[in-house]
């Protein structure tokens, strides 16, 4: 795993502040609603009216990595006596328009992921300008603190990248193609060049796909393992990405080994059963947590994650030294 000392310290800290959330199932009322320091903000002590919460994400339909981001989310929700109300696109144009309709609606904190700055920037500032707090999150991680976001909890793509193309490497990989289900997202670009530069000396050729449907996955995946026999590993950028590459090596008579960013319960079994050699895990969940219960540390005592840095959730490996570990919280839906 690849993270800075600041960035561990940051975890420490954050390890600390959940050590006290953890003690109850509910949050705490407004600072503002306090009438003297006596009476400073504690996790496990929710009251006053519910506030809401816009969530807002370039998830596809159909990933099911951000169901684990949405637990996570709702589990934070449900302490702090917030509703979270989701929605995504994975359009960034249509994305910005989410995150006005929230400004528009006045919510009291906004969780948004950043694929594509150009496109967002000017919008997540436009929500803090007008007193929103906004969190970041899972993707944007280069940009969240110089936008005037209170916090970005995710992990480094192109580290994360060149970490993948070295376990590759090590693993015997000399031509490897790196699959790309949505174009126009940078953190998916940022993951493929970690894995250019983490595999130097090996051949690596980005090629993209339709995320959003299978069939057209497993096609493009199998026709480019049958005009080039030498691809000897198969990288996505998502666990439907991968099983969709199990069946592509398997119709292309293939030997090409697979390795993946993110997971879901159906990739920990394909990990098991070593059809899938490893995946990257960036802890949605707690991405999603993170990012409604910093909203709430903010608005009641001020707290901010991180130190001024990104709080970083990964990236660590799954494979087959640890995969018996995290099998039963893949199966609760929360890794």
């Amino acid at each position: 795993m690849i993270r800075s000392k600041r960035a561990v310290g940051a975890v420490v800290a954050l390890s600390a502040a959940l050590a006290l959330t953890a003690c109850s199932s509910s949050g705490g009322k407004d600072a503002a609603d306090s009438s003297s320091a006596a009476a400073a903000p504690a996790a496990g002590a929710a009251a006053g009216p519910k506030k809401t919460i816009a969530m807002i994400t370039h998830a596809a339909p159909g990933d099911t990595f951000w169901d684990r981001i949405r637990k996570g989310a709702d589990a934070a929700a449900a302490k702090n006596n917030y509703e979270v109300q989701y929605s995504s696109d994975p359009d960034a144009t249509k994305q910005a328009q989410l995150i006005q309709a929230a400004i528009d609606k006045k919510v009291d904190g906004i969780a948004v992921t950043d694929p594509n700055t150009p496109a967002l920037g000017d919008v997540i500032k436009k929500a803090i300008a007008a007193g929103i707090p906004v969190s970041m999150f899972n993707a944007g991680g280069p940009d969240a603190l110089g936008l005037g976001a209170i916090g970005y909890f995710g992990q480094g793509e192109k580290d994360a990248g060149i970490a993948v193309g070295a376990k590759a490497k090590a693993d015997g990989a000399t031509n490897i193609i790196c699959v790309n289900q949505t174009q126009g997202q940078q953190q998916l670009v940022d993951r493929c060049d970690g894995v250019t530069e983490g595999a130097a000396g090996a051949k690596v050729k980005m090629i993209y796909v339709n995320g959003t449907d299978d069939s057209a996955v497993t096609t493009t995946i199998q026709a480019t393992l049958t005009q080039d026999k030498t691809v000897d590993y198969v990288v996505t950028l998502g666990a439907p990405i991968a099983l969709d590459a199990v069946k592509a090596v398997k119709a292309a008579s293939s030997s090409a080994k697979i390795g993946t960013f993110d997971t879901n319960e159906q990739l920990v079994a394909a990990i098991k059963d070593k059809s899938v050699q490893f995946a990257v895990d960036q802890q949605p969940y707690m991405q999603g947590y993170l990012s409604i219960d910093s909203i709430w540390w903010y608005t009641t005592n001020g707290n901010t994650l991180g130190g001024g840095q990104n709080v970083a959730t990964g990236p660590a490996f799954i494979d087959q030294t640890n995969i018996a570990a995290v099998e039963k919280f893949a199966a609760n839906g929360t890794r």
